[in-house]
């Protein structure tokens, strides 16, 4: 966790933390007022910062990854393809528990550079094919499932049903779309994403989303959702499959 105390402790972060407020009261990021474009780009321009950003999604998924393998049976498919998977921890943790899969590791260029060492550690490279890309632009075709973890929530809706509708396109008649999420709960106790909800408002202009709200965004782009899948951690599999 050196990485996420490193960057979530820096001085950039807390100059957007001290805003929060006026992102809860105009429901919007308050990145561009302070940089002039949005969070991504921002990282785009500052290479250091993304790849601690980068170090730091991937300690964070270390926390949860076993949970949700546990959570879910992903041996069910014979290729996974992992969009916007970073350095490829989540999509580790799938194979070595389904040793009869293979998986395709999908980001931006200089995401996956990193990846090709983490997935020798794990001794799963020899299994995983790595693409390079946009999932604005496309997603590899192929695939059996395909597993988007905490890539939704950073979007709003109309980017989000792009990036599933992009999915559709590249899926079979029969493939699985599975959103790892923080599923917001029917309820007004504590839940940590709702914390999340904040962050990603306050980062991104963008949000969580409710079981029901999942379901309508697949459905704009071609899914049809057939359960939620609730794991020992804050976070759940949303499944669906092409509809």
């Amino acid at each position: 966790m050196k990485a996420a105390a490193r960057f979530y402790g820096s001085q950039e972060q807390r100059e957007r933390w001290t805003l929060l407020v006026d992102s809860v009261r105009t429901g919007t990021s308050v990145v561009p007022a302070l940089r002039g474009k949005s969070s991504f780009d921002y990282f785009a321009d500052e290479p250091e910062l993304a790849e601690l950003f980068n170090q730091t999604m991937t300690s964070v998924s270390e926390m949860t990854d076993a949970t949700v393998v546990a959570g879910y049976d992903f041996g069910a498919y014979p290729t996974i393809v992992d969009v916007g998977g970073g350095h490829g921890p989540l999509l580790a943790a799938i194979l070595a528990a389904a040793p009869a899969s293979r998986g395709v590791l999908y980001d931006l260029p200089l995401v996956v550079s990193n990846a090709p060492s983490l997935l020798r550690e794990q001794g799963i490279a020899d299994r995983v094919v790595i693409a390079e890309g946009s999932f604005f632009d496309s997603v590899p075709g192929d695939g059996d499932a395909y597993v988007l973890k905490n890539i939704i929530h950073d979007w709003p809706d109309d980017k989000a049903v792009q990036i599933l509708r992009n999915v559709r396109a590249a899926a079979g008649p029969r493939t699985t779309v599975l959103l790892v999420e923080f599923v917001i709960p029917n309820h007004n106790r504590e839940f940590p994403g709702k914390w999340v909800d904040l962050e990603m408002m306050l980062n991104l202009g963008a949000r969580e989303r409710t079981a029901a709200e999942y379901r309508d965004l697949l459905s704009q782009a071609g899914f049809r959702m057939t359960r939620v899948v609730q794991t020992a951690s804050p976070l759940s599999v949303v499944e669906a499959r092409a509809a």
